[in-house]
Parts: structure tokens; sequence; C-alpha cells
């Protein structure tokens, strides 16, 4: 199997190209990244990753931050030229809309959102996953990282303070 028709990344380009749920497709493709090159900050996921960060910052008028780190996506998406992970993603078009989305935002334009490029196959296999996805509103997807459940996080939070505590 393609590396990019793994669930996950088929998951990442659904809520990219679907509905949009940017916060979503960092969690989701984080999950691959940590599966397959753990500790690798090079590698292009986290690129991906980047990529729709700084979107959700965009969308949320947040212009530095998704200046910042979609410049880091671009860094990182132009030292991985070649990867396997842009096989079925047009590469040259990809690099058009992130240049012209950094240009956007350094202009002050509000949020405009784009389709990733996809190949035939992983176009279908997307397609297909975004048939199935749950309906979220616009206001959900803004403020997703407040509006989520976050109760494992804080427990996980807890359980590591409470180790560091018995280890001093």
């Amino acid at each position: 199997m393609h590396p990019q028709h793994h669930t996950l990344f088929i998951d990442y380009c659904a809520f990219f190209n679907g509905n949009q749920d940017f916060f979503e497709c960092h969690e989701v493709l984080e999950e691959y990244w940590k599966e397959i090159a753990p500790g690798d900050k090079e590698h292009p996921l986290v690129g991906y990753v980047q990529l729709a960060t700084g979107l959700y910052h965009w969308r949320r008028d947040n212009f530095t931050g998704a200046a910042r780190i979609l410049e880091k996506a671009l860094h990182n998406f132009q030292h991985s030229m070649g990867h396997i992970f842009f096989d079925e993603i047009d590469y040259e078009i990809l690099l058009t809309q992130l240049t012209d989305s950094l240009s956007a935002i350094q202009k002050g334009k509000s949020f405009q959102a784009f389709q990733l490029p996809l190949s035939p196959i992983l176009e279908e296999l997307t397609f297909a996953r975004i048939q199935i996805l749950p309906p979220s509103n616009s206001n959900y997807l803004l403020h997703k990282h407040m509006l989520r459940d976050r109760s494992h996080i804080l427990a996980e939070r807890q359980e590591s303070k409470q180790r560091k505590s018995r280890r001093q």
C-alpha cells in the first residue's frame, strides 16, 4: 500500500478538502507521523500538519501565527521535494497554493481555503471518506481547539505531573 493511501492520510485529505476541519487535519496526521517517523521534524508529514495549522490560524485571523507556521510548511516541502509523500499530490500546485496563501496573509487578506491537488486515485479514496464526515458548523471549526472535549488531555497532564513529583 502506498503510504498516502493510509487511512490517516486519507482522513487528513478528507478533512482538508471536505469540511475544511484543519484542526482535525492536524490531529490525524500527527498521529500518522508519530507512527512512521516519530521525532523526524523534517518529514513531509510535519509539513502537512503545519499547512493545516497555518490555515487554522489564518481562518481565526491570527495572521502572524499563520504566516510563521506556513513559512515552516513551505520550507519543509521545499526540503522534502521528491519524497514519496508527494507522489499522490501535485507538488508544484501545492507549493503555488501555499505561496499564494502566504502572500495573501502578508497583504492582510481574509482567509481563503484551497483544495489539495490530489491524484485521481487519492481523490477517489478521499471522496469516499468525505461522504461519511460528520456535519460541523463554521463556529465549531473556527474555535475547535477551545470547544472540544479536553478531559483526556487534562488527565494525561495530571498523570505526568504526578509521575514527576514521585521521582523528586
